[in-house]
């Protein structure tokens, strides 16, 4: 899906706001999501309704991110290697599943210099579920290389191709892919960390939660994690409490139907970190991002004080907004030209460079 030289989006010419205008930047947008090839309503009901959501969120979310999206570059000296299938059906091609695919960036000096000691990021985008691939986070991505790491992006399929177990294992088998291969690169095998924005946060959370717990790992279906060692998170703008009473399920269920969170019954305890963090669970440390005008801070504010409650190790990162400007939502990923999102990014190198071994 090397659609765009250098991550560099092209300007629309038409009008804003005319219908040539909306559907030119939907025709862009698939560059870095699916919109409507996936929404196959097989059954009547709530499959045609989650359908028609589903395409009216993701359209939504195209035009917003389109005016971000002219901004993205790529720095010149990270090294970028796209879409690299982590199962036999990835590719994109002749209807493989996109969803299989990842993304590596490598800075160019760790490859002219070799060795194995750069630390990693496993990045996973977000999206409310259901919109957005891993070409939504590359001007993130190469910013983060671009400060010294390797970073792999990942897809995952979105609803409603899968559901919140089938993402799950979709991460895991490319954690399993990057376990095989990952000497194959210059980066460092034992300084391994993940990140994710939005829904991504919440599905990195859970991965570092099945790769530390085996009972989580089996409520999630998973009968033996990947075995990375996850050195730490970095999570902006999370959602954190997904458990069948939460405002936030409700909220998402509007958009990819109450099927997406079926087959969670055994693992209701795992789906809110403040019932799992009483356990006694162990976790690395955490670096957390919000700001005052994000819609779902008070989820991040929510985790932060559970962290505290329990003895956790963290960093709360929430950025007061004045009323003149605007953060909002996932601010670093998408727009990393701000000088709050340059704070963030090398706030995640402060934070991790001291945890590596």
């Amino acid at each position: 899906m090397e659609l765009y030289r250098n991550n560099e989006i092209p300007p629309i010419e038409y009008t804003p706001g005319t219908s040539e205008f909306r559907d030119a930047v939907i025709g862009l947008a698939r560059y870095w999501t699916a919109i409507a090839e996936d929404l196959h309503a097989d059954e009547p009901g709530v499959q045609e309704r989650t359908a028609a959501a589903c395409l009216r969120f993701r359209k939504e979310c195209a035009m917003f991110d389109y005016a971000r999206a002219l901004q993205w570059h790529d720095p010149q000296g990270v090294y970028v290697h796209t879409d690299i299938p982590y199962l036999p059906d990835g590719g994109y091609r002749d209807g493989e599943v996109r969803g299989h695919l990842l993304d590596v960036y490598i800075p160019r000096d760790a490859i002219v210099r070799g060795g194995n000691t750069l630390p990693v990021y496993i990045d996973i985008h977000g999206g409310g579920f259901t919109y957005g691939y891993k070409e939504l986070n590359r001007n993130f991505n190469t910013h983060l290389a671009d400060l010294g790491f390797g970073v792999f992006s990942l897809n995952y399929r979105p609803a409603p191709q899968t559901d919140l177990v089938g993402q799950l294992h979709d991460i895991q088998a490319a954690l399993c892919w990057i376990g095989e291969h990952i000497t194959q690169f210059p980066v460092s095998p034992d300084n391994i960390f993940i990140t994710g924005d939005s829904a991504g946060a919440c599905l990195s959370l859970l991965t570092l939660l099945i790769e530390h717990n085996d009972d989580a790992a089996h409520a999630f279906g998973i009968e033996r994690a990947s075995g990375i060692h996850l050195r730490g998170a970095s999570l902006i703008s999370g959602v954190y409490d997904i458990t069948p009473s939460s405002p936030m399920r409700a909220r998402l269920a509007e958009t990819v139907g109450n099927e997406f969170f079926a087959g969670l019954d055994d693992a209701t305890v795992f789906l809110d970190p403040a019932d799992w963090l009483t356990q006694g669970i162990g976790i690395p440390p955490l670096f957390l991002v919000t700001s005052s005008d994000d819609f779902v801070q008070s989820e991040t504010l929510a985790l932060a004080t559970s962290l505290a409650r329990n003895g956790r190790d963290f960093e709360l990162h929430d950025f007061k907004v004045p009323c003149t400007q605007t953060l909002g939502h996932v601010f670093p990923v998408g727009m990393t030209w701000l000088p709050e999102s340059e704070r963030v990014l090398h706030g995640i190198r402060e934070f991790s460079y001291p945890l590596t071994r």
